[in-house]
């Protein structure tokens, strides 16, 4: 009888750690396809990643036998020290999961990992077109809104770096160009924050056309007459920030830009999950102790109750408001709103409502896997911000300690570009990038629309394409069109005008600053271009071809990098070099798949 119960006990404690071993997985949940269908101007990323160590999770329970009349097992090996304890690579075939929440409890006095949480093939971003070529004589203006916004280079970058190409709907060129720094003319009052550059080149990729580069950058505020800054924090800490890099980066970020605020400035705290909450009233940033203590206190779970977390936010904004300082809602997040959205139109009114009153909104995007760009993009346009994905501790220094008062302090609003090109010069003309930030002509002199901001030292670049007349023309011509009588015009000798309209951070009246894009501009070579022109050719030409590449030519990633390492200029801080390292991650990236493929 002994040896039956020990085998009975044997037989029992099996079927239950084979039971045991199946929690923790919804095993009924079915896996989303690949091609599930998104909204129509959305793609969703059904890439397949997994946790950096590519393991297989395992929950494990232990058994009381006690009661059995069986001879006690032998006492399992002590634990390793917690410094020790990592999941067991997995020796099946690895589990692919997709939109899931996986995680391991601890149950009875059993030993489990606490994996964080991953979140797989739920990217978001809105989908767009390049921007087609244009015949002068039928359209011969322009009109977009300038943006300052960096994240689709940092995302980009965080897509390479797991070995991976990035989404083309995740690459908009405009902010590919406009993440680096360029040496610009520095405007010489704030008053007048700003002043055009312009440059005239060849194509490095169509013999015959011509790209024309705007460039503008802020007037730069000194910090010891910068405005006071009121700031609101608002953290996502919501079940989707439990990865590494999300919540924990998050803290660091924020500590970091805290240590570069004064006493004078304020800093409140809100936190949202499954409801939201103030965590820290206004206080002022010199409590640095009380300040970083809150956030390091912070931990993520629940579902996210974004909309109700933002009016929090704006709530303690407008109670400290300062008519004479900056007032600003920094949204740290990966977008996974999933609670309290119930119409999204009225959460955008609802911003731009904000905005009027004088508080800002910016966004800190983080994570892969559920990143909601759309929603985030919309969010920090309605709300006169800039977005930007922070996808490591470098990036977080660059953002919010190198590039602070770029960040912070605006010293221009509402910045719009409208470029005239003379069909006597300009037989056609396409703008590179800005999909997402077209405006109608008259929008441009209506005070009442909204457009891009731009911060201290910031500088701005917009490429268009040109083809002369006479040139290699992309748009073939018809057969009855008439062409129009050629009259003397003013500036015969112009390829276009260009004209600047911005308003001062407290004014609600815009101004107006124009220059003409003269062949005094002109170089006859690509080579003789200014070395920042010459550089952000090369990251334009980089963002369209992972794009497509359909306006590209034969121009190729070795093409890109020997302009890039032609024209790296002064280096600083290394951003140049380091994306000459990605255009030759992307290079060799013949066996990586398209997310999706």
């Amino acid at each position: 009888m002994p040896r039956f119960h020990y085998a009975a006990a044997v037989s029992l404690a099996a079927m239950l750690v084979v039971s045991c071993s199946k929690s923790g997985v919804d095993t009924s949940a079915a896996v989303p396809s690949d091609t599930a269908a998104g909204s129509a101007n959305d793609i969703i990323v059904t890439s397949q990643h997994r946790s950096a160590s590519d393991t297989q999770l395992k929950g494990r329970e232990t058994v009381n036998l006690a009661y059995l009349a069986a001879p006690p097992l032998p006492p399992p090996p002590p634990p390793p020290p917690v410094s020790m304890m990592v999941a067991p690579r997995a020796t099946s075939a690895p589990v692919i999961v997709t939109g899931s929440h996986f995680s391991a409890q601890k149950i009875d006095q059993g030993v489990a990992l606490q994996p964080h949480y991953q979140d797989i093939g739920r990217d978001k971003f809105t989908a767009t077109q390049q921007n087609p070529f244009k015949v002068a004589r039928e359209e011969h203006v322009s009109t977009f809104s300038i943006d300052v916004d960096t994240a689709s280079y940092a995302f980009t970058r965080a897509s390479l770096n797991r070995g991976t190409l990035p989404q083309p709907a995740a690459v908009r060129t405009e902010e590919m160009v406009n993440y680096f720094p360029y040496d610009y003319a520095r405007p010489r009052t704030a008053d007048q924050p700003f002043t055009s550059n312009i440059a005239v080149f060849p194509s490095p990729w169509t013999a015959g056309r011509k790209l024309v580069r705007i460039g503008i950058k802020g007037y730069e505020i000194q910090h010891a007459t910068r405005p006071r800054a009121n700031l609101v924090f608002l953290i996502d800490t919501s079940g989707s920030m439990d990865e590494p890099n999300k919540l924990p980066l998050v803290k660091q970020s924020l500590t970091m830009l805290l240590d570069q605020l004064d006493g004078d400035d304020s800093v409140a705290i809100v936190t949202y999950a499954g409801y939201a909450g103030t965590a820290l009233v206004p206080t002022p940033a010199n409590e640095k102790a009380k300040i970083k203590a809150v956030i390091d206190s912070l931990v993520a779970g629940g579902g996210t109750a974004g909309s109700e977390g933002i009016r929090q936010a704006y709530t303690l904004a407008e109670a400290n408001l300062d008519p004479k300082g900056v007032n600003r809602v920094i949204l740290a997040t990966d977008g996974d709103f999933n609670i309290g959205i119930r119409n999204l139109d009225e959460l955008k009114g609802y911003i731009e409502r904000e905005r009027e009153k004088g508080v800002f909104l910016s966004v800190l995007g983080f994570g892969m896997g559920n990143y909601n760009d759309a929603l985030m993009q919309t969010l920090a346009q309605k709300g006169n911000g800039a977005a930007a994905y922070i996808d490591t501790l470098s990036e977080a220094r660059k953002t919010l300690v190198d590039e602070a008062t770029s960040t912070l302090f605006p010293i221009a609003k509402d910045v719009k570009i409208q470029v005239e090109f003379n069909p006597a010069a300009v037989a056609e003309y396409r703008l590179i990038g800005y999909e997402t930030r077209l405006l109608n002509r008259d929008d441009f002199n209506n005070d009442k629309v909204d457009a891009g901001d731009v911060g201290s030292g910031q500088t701005v670049t917009a490429l268009y394409e040109i083809v002369p007349v006479g040139g290699p023309r992309a748009i073939s011509g018809l057969r009855y069109a008439r062409p129009k009588p050629s009259a003397a015009r003013p500036g015969a000798g112009e390829y276009g005008f260009v004209k600047i309209r911005y308003k001062l951070p407290k004014s609600s009246t815009s101004r107006l600053i124009s220059t003409p894009i003269t062949r005094r501009a002109e170089v006859a070579r690509f080579e003789d271009a200014p070395q920042d022109a010459r550089f952000a050719t090369s990251v334009a030409a980089f963002a369209e071809l992972l794009r497509g590449g359909r306006y590209n030519g034969a121009t190729g990633y070795d093409d890109v990098l020997k302009i890039a390492t032609g024209s790296r200029g002064d280096d600083r801080f290394g951003y140049r070099s380091e994306f000459v390292q990605l255009v030759r991650a992307a290079k060799g990236a013949g066996s990586m798949a398209q997310p999706g493929q």
